[in-house]
This record gives C-alpha cells, sequence and structure tokens, in this order.
C-alpha cells in the first residue's frame, strides 16, 4: 500500500454511524451554533461532539470515559 486508506474505505455502507452523520448534517443547528463561544483555547466542533453523542446513544454507550476510548 503506497498511500494510508481513507475513511471512506474502513468503514462498510451499512454501517450506522453513516446514518447518524447523515441526521445530523441535514439537522438545523443554528441555536447550537449561537450558544457556542468562539474565544479561548481551541476546542472540538459542537456538530462533531454531537454526532459523538448520538452515535453514543445508539450504540448504548453513555459512560463518556466509553465515548471516548471509542473514538
Amino acid at each position: 500500500m503506497l498511500l494510508p486508506p481513507s475513511l471512506e474505505e474502513l468503514v462498510p455502507k451499512s454501517h450506522p454511524v453513516r446514518v447518524v452523520n447523515e441526521v445530523i448534517n441535514k439537522v438545523n443547528l443554528g441555536p447550537l451554533n449561537s450558544a457556542y463561544k468562539t474565544t479561548g483555547a481551541s476546542s472540538y466542533h459542537p456538530q462533531m461532539l454531537l454526532k459523538v453523542l448520538v452515535y453514543g446513544y445508539v450504540s448504548n454507550v453513555y459512560s463518556s470515559r466509553k465515548l471516548e476510548a471509542a473514538c
């Protein structure tokens, strides 16, 4: 392998994470983004964190430490 595989190749087409990604991308997150402070130290984008939480709920993972390990 000359080039590393992309995430599109590593995640199967029928994986639930693809459904979560599509749904969250279609939801209006304007209120969430407007409440998000952009000052201070850099942090993760709120849309990405929402995707992690929703996927955790879909996978029956509710502990933040288990979500961290899964990521």
